[in-house]
């Protein structure tokens, strides 16, 4: 009914702009001869209008949300009837002036300037009425809030998008009391009628001038150095400072302010968006059967999010932990209903119930996350460190390989680089054998390694706000501690990318920018939550079992080299025969079952992994000796493998 509504009202529209054409242009009094032909061409006029709308696609386009493009259509259709009818006209007057009916023809240039003018303005004008009194009501929901005076940060297209969507939701809260933009070409002009006032540099005069609360980032896309440098200035003005998500997620052309949040870490540590080469990543993941281990965890719960993107055509959800598997699983169902989910409780450790999936479902890609990270826990659980992140790792390649899996991607970690920890170090191990298999498999083995991730489970950042949230202090290990951050979402794109491009046996190094003082990471945790480090300090507690202050991503002898992927680096190590790999891996799972003594496990992991820096549970007499620890962490005594095997 609407739709012959719209139709209706259309047509009427059409049909008045030729009747006001005339009148406007016979000032009221139109001849009987032009009479005549107005209502011979009205009806054939009106409908071939009509049908070039139709023909552009305006009827479809909604009323309600009616914009540019539609109006540029609305202007094309419109210009090129009254470009026919000019020709029509002008052919006619030359040609067949007194022959009949071609004398309908002959319309005054006026008329049809008139009624193109007309036709235009008030076909797009009902549709332009139509979105303003529904946005009036959507907006006019009775909820009488409190409107804060924001600057708006940037005034390009984001900022444009951002005052519109501001104006159309009052609800929102938000008053724009101007634009602040770097661009001095900016200054002094109007963004949908708000003033630009001046740059980044004149916040504190501005906001002081104008008594302004709240300040909003629009340009979101911004490197993280620039981002830190508009929050400090803001912060010092005593601005509230909130983001706007980038302009990806912006659908349609319409923000969802919906999803302002405060600034976060991620935003000060941005670096340059990644660029995928999309098609090699589609072509090894379309309609392929992915197993994802740790599906549950912080990596491999983006890895799902990420593989889905590319249409595979079945996800395999492999998780130890019933409820991370059930919660990966919800979202996943609800993000991508169309897709093909498996959840799969299982452990990477247990070969049988491993066989029976890989049989099963016959998986054509893995990425192996699954593995336990935190290192002061595995300094107390050395043995756990070996059952999961090498004997699981081995019983999944094993089978994988058995199974002619078409590519295994291993999820490692800076950590396994001269590693002072037994998690480290049980990584490298895994490493170590991963590419010993690789040279005799058709497996394609790969192992990618990178740093910290930003906000992932147990990491330094929830802990931080947990501490901020406390009240303080915020415990940091040591001053000069640097580690190398990224975000999870960049760090699973580059693991796609590098297991797209890997041909079997490469360690593949992330590209992890410049390394990070935990301190100040902490500063910035602290200003980011509103407080200075007088409200809340930050005290130094030492370092932990098992910890470096400098993290490393490569070893000298890897000769890291560039790949055609600028953030993803290549190690050209020497794999280790797979009789030595395979032999080492088993004298640890003898260790392991022979009684899980911490001394024997690290003796063994020391002698699979020469660099390893081994440590021990100190004695008794020795612990009493040692200074007061904190009493979340073991503490150990830093000793070489063969310094170990003489204890």
């Amino acid at each position: 009914m609407l739709r012959f509504l719209q139709i209706g009202i259309d047509l009427a529209v059409l049909a008045g702009a030729l009747w006001l054409a005339f009148l406007i242009r016979f000032e009221g009094s139109v001849p009987y001869g032009m009479l005549k032909r107005e209502l011979f061409l009205w009806p054939y006029l009106t409908l071939l209008q009509y049908s070039a709308l139709s023909l552009l696609g305006v009827p479809r386009f909604s009323w309600r949300y009616v914009g540019l493009r539609e109006a540029v259509r609305i202007l094309m259709a419109t210009g090129v009837v009254a470009i026919l009818v000019m020709a029509a006209r002008l052919i006619t007057a030359q040609w067949l002036a007194d022959r009949g009916w071609s004398q309908y023809l002959q319309l005054p240039l006026g008329v049809v300037a008139i009624d193109f003018f007309l036709a235009f303005m008030g076909v797009a004008g009902v549709r332009v009425i139509r979105r303003i009194v529904s946005e009036h009501i959507a907006s006019n929901d009775g909820v009488v809030v409190h409107a804060e005076p924001t600057l708006l940060i940037g005034a390009g297209h984001g900022g444009l998008l951002i005052a519109k969507e501001i104006a159309r939701r009052p609800s929102l809260g938000i008053l724009p009391a101007g634009f602040i933009d770097d661009n001095p070409r900016t200054h002094g002009t109007l963004v949908h009628g708000i003033p630009v006032l001046g740059p980044v540099a004149d916040v504190h005069r501005i906001a002081h001038e104008r008594g302004i609360k709240q300040a909003l980032i629009t340009i979101s896309t911004a490197p993280g150095p620039v981002m830190r440098n508009i929050a400090d200035v803001c912060q010092k003005a005593g601005l509230r400072v909130k983001v706007v998500p980038g302009l990806h997620q912006i659908v349609g052309g319409e923000m969802k302010l919906t999803r302002i949040r405060d600034v976060a870490i991620e935003d000060l540590l941005r670096r340059e968006p990644i660029v995928l080469d999309d098609a090699a990543v589609a072509s090894d993941l379309r309609d392929a059967v992915i197993m994802v281990t740790g599906a549950g965890g912080s990596i491999g719960s983006e890895l799902c999010r990420q593989v889905a993107l590319f249409g595979p055509r079945r996800l395999l959800l492999v998780e130890r932990a019933e409820n991370a598997l059930f919660e990966i699983h919800r979202e996943m169902r609800e993000l991508f209903p169309e897709l093909v989910l498996e959840p799969l409780v299982a452990d990477i450790a247990e070969s049988a119930r491993l066989t029976q999936i890989f049989r099963q479902y016959r998986p054509h890609v893995v990425f192996h996350a699954a593995a336990h990270k935190h290192v002061p826990m595995m300094e107390w659980n050395p043995a756990e460190a070996i059952k999961n992140n090498v004997l699981g790792t081995r019983t999944l390649a094993d089978i994988a390989h058995a199974h002619e899996t078409r590519s295994f991607v291993m999820i490692s970690t800076d950590k396994a680089v001269n590693p002072t920890s037994v998690m480290g170090a049980s990584k490298r191990a895994a490493e170590i054998y991963i590419q010993a298999l690789a040279n005799r498999s058709a497996t394609r083995f790969v192992t990618v390694r990178f740093g910290n991730v930003l906000g992932s489970n147990g990491s330094v950042v929830p802990i931080f706000k947990e501490q901020i949230e406390r009240g303080g202090p915020v415990t940091v290990t040591h001053p000069d501690m640097k580690r190398y951050f990224m975000t999870i979402p960049e760090a699973c794109q580059l693991v796609l990318q590098a297991g797209a491009m890997g041909k079997g046996g490469e360690i593949f190094i992330l590209d992890m920018g410049a390394p990070v003082k935990i301190v100040d990471l902490a500063r910035d945790l602290i200003q980011l939550s509103g407080f200075s480090e007088q409200e809340i300090p930050i005290v130094f507690s030492g370092i932990r079992p098992g910890e470096k202050l400098y993290e490393e991503l490569s070893v000298a002898e890897e000769q890291a080299q560039k790949t055609q992927h600028p953030k993803i680096f290549i190690g050209r190590t020497t794999a280790a025969p797979y009789e030595t790999a395979a032999l080492k891996v088993e004298e640890l799972r003898a260790a392991v079952e022979e009684g899980a003594d911490p001394a024997r496990v690290r003796e063994t992991l020391a002698s699979f992994v020469p660099e390893f820096v081994c440590r021990r549970l100190p004695t008794a007499a020795e612990a009493a000796a040692l200074p007061p620890a904190g009493r979340d962490e073991p503490r150990v005594l830093g000793l070489s493998g063969r310094e170990l095997s003489a204890t």
